[in-house]
């Protein structure tokens, strides 16, 4: 399972509550056109994320998707039918974004409870084999389980793995990461 994630945040001069109710609408119409292997999305309002190079609280989209032939039917669908024109008002206001590609590693891929991500590198001497078995425990033992997710081909600009889940969560120790609240502004 794969996920394409797109950061993004409106023009100062766009109404919080405009935008969010365009990309809640895109969102809609979307989950309406139903791509070939498109699964569901998710909208998340983060707190500041670093690699994106803003200060401010960021919107960051999760496109669920079966493999990645469904990426080039998801990329069709945003932007043609019924997603052509709520895609481009959301368009209009946004003053810039960034996006990545991730795999699912552990966990399960509900998004939609999550609360915090937990953005980390793997330690330098770990290998990938170990790591993801210490993620899949950490994921069983803890309370809100949730996905930790991976970036591909090192496409997008975000640290290495994300851990989304209901509550936060610390990493043992030789781990460097980082905890940024969210807060869900659309799921389908």
């Amino acid at each position: 399972m794969l996920a394409y994630v797109f950061w993004h945040w409106p023009y100062p001069t766009v109404e919080e509550t405009v935008y969010e109710r365009r990309i809640a609408e895109f969102h809609e119409a979307l989950r309406t056109q139903r791509p070939r292997g498109f699964q569901y999305s998710v909208v998340l309002k983060a707190g500041r994320v670093p690699w994106v190079g803003r200060d401010g609280e960021v919107y960051e989209e999760w496109y669920v998707v079966e493999n990645s032939a469904a990426l080039d039917a998801l990329n069709e669908a945003a932007v043609s039918g019924a997603c052509k024109e709520p895609h481009n008002q959301v368009a209009q206001g946004a003053a810039d974004g960034a996006g990545g590609l991730f795999r699912l590693r552990a966990g399960e891929a509900g998004l939609a409870t999550a609360r915090v991500g937990l953005w980390f590198a793997k330690p330098a001497g770990m290998s990938y084999e170990m790591l993801y078995r210490m993620l899949q425990s950490e994921i069983e033992g803890a309370a809100g389980g949730g996905s930790v997710w991976q970036r591909q081909m090192v496409l997008g600009p975000a640290p290495e793995f994300c851990w989304h889940s209901l509550q936060e969560h610390r990493l043992p120790e030789g781990f460097e990461y980082l905890d940024i609240p969210v807060k869900q502004i659309w799921v389908g």
